[in-house]
């Protein structure tokens, strides 16, 4: 499946930023399961591409002048294999069982984790554990905030993508699994789902494998990602600081759809 991107990001603020500085990690890479036919960056000024420690496209956009807006715009093409189910990396799994403090687990998620996997740490306990906490936290915008934490999402039964991953990530860590978090783009033919999407990878048997818990499904066929880290702060595509600026706006546009392919026939 070829996917075609277009995402639009646009910050508006009631008096003028001094300064600011984003990091975007909003540039995908070629992968076993997906390759970048092509992508680029439209931003307020020309910035060079780096790799950050999770080995995720990094660019990291500095503002000096005054500003009262920034628009920030990421369009492309990418191939998925939707047939493959996992993928190999040279990079150690292991700092990947390290919790942070959005996905540290109480009592409760490692209650939780035990429960519905007892003693195994195969993909099927995996999968088990992923529809459990679907059906123990409710798909509900607005329930939390960007900052709530793994234990407060679970304990309210209620969240997003991202708070279904922090779970997910807080209960496998909790069994010994290293789990990592991932944000990219999910295609829906639902035009009222939000394409921008987090899911979770947990290491199994030398390869990562997804397990997206918002949409029950153990296989990315549908997934684009952009990066992977310990948690959604390490992962989201755009994170920034800044001095000044009063009240912030935040307007999103993400379109995702599936592109025909044309073969090229051979003389």
């Amino acid at each position: 499946m070829r996917l075609s991107i277009s995402h639009e990001t646009t910050y508006h603020y009631q008096d003028q930023v001094r300064a600011s500085i984003q990091y975007l990690r909003l540039t995908p890479h070629d992968s076993e399961r997906q390759q970048v036919i092509s992508w680029q960056l439209d931003l307020p000024r020309p910035v060079r591409a780096q790799v950050d420690p999770f080995g995720n496209i990094l660019h990291v956009l500095t503002l000096d002048e005054p500003h009262d807006a920034i628009v920030i715009r990421a369009r492309g093409q990418v191939d998925i294999d939707e047939l493959r189910e996992a993928e190999h990396e040279g990079q150690s799994a292991f700092p990947f069982l390290r919790c942070t403090r959005l996905t540290e687990p109480d009592e409760a998620l490692r209650d939780f984790a035990d429960q519905h996997c007892h003693q195994r740490r195969d993909r099927s306990a995996l999968i088990d554990l992923m529809h459990a906490l679907n059906q123990s936290m409710v798909y509900t915008p607005g329930a939390t905030e960007v900052d709530t934490c793994a234990a407060q999402a679970f304990a309210g039964r209620a969240g997003v993508c991202q708070d279904h991953t922090h779970a997910f990530l807080a209960c496998a860590r909790s069994l010994g699994i290293p789990a990592r978090y991932v944000s990219g783009y999910l295609y829906s033919e639902d035009s009222t789902h939000l394409a921008s999407h987090a899911w979770a990878e947990a290491w199994l048997e030398g390869a990562w494998y997804s397990f997206d818990v918002t949409n029950q499904m153990a296989r990315p066929e549908r997934h684009l990602k952009l990066a992977v880290g310990l948690d959604y702060l390490d992962a989201c595509p755009v994170r920034g600081m800044r001095r000044g600026g009063g009240h912030e706006q935040m307007h999103a546009k993400v379109v995702v759809r599936p592109t025909p392919v044309i073969a090229v026939q051979q003389q």
